[in-house]
């Protein structure tokens, strides 16, 4: 059985049976976190509605410039 995964930094927040109750539970987190089954990744802010001079709506800063790096943490890219 695929379990996904969402992910918050380093830490493994909680583990669903089905991506819908995955995005829904990171909606409700509200944070950047990383979705994945192992295989597959799906990165983001869940739930967010509008980007403003790269800030969400509760005022946390948001780069579109975000990428994974070798040693699979998130860092900000050399632009």
């Amino acid at each position: 059985m695929i379990m996904w995964k969402v992910k918050y930094k380093d830490m493994i927040t909680t583990s669903w049976p089905t991506l819908a109750e995955a995005i829904t539970y990171a909606k409700d987190f509200g944070q950047f976190v990383i979705i994945t089954d192992g295989t597959t990744e799906i990165v983001g802010a869940f739930g967010v509605d509008d980007i403003k001079n790269k800030k969400l709506p509760d005022g946390t800063s948001y780069e579109w410039t975000m990428r994974r790096g070798e040693n699979k943490s998130w860092r900000k890219k050399n632009v």
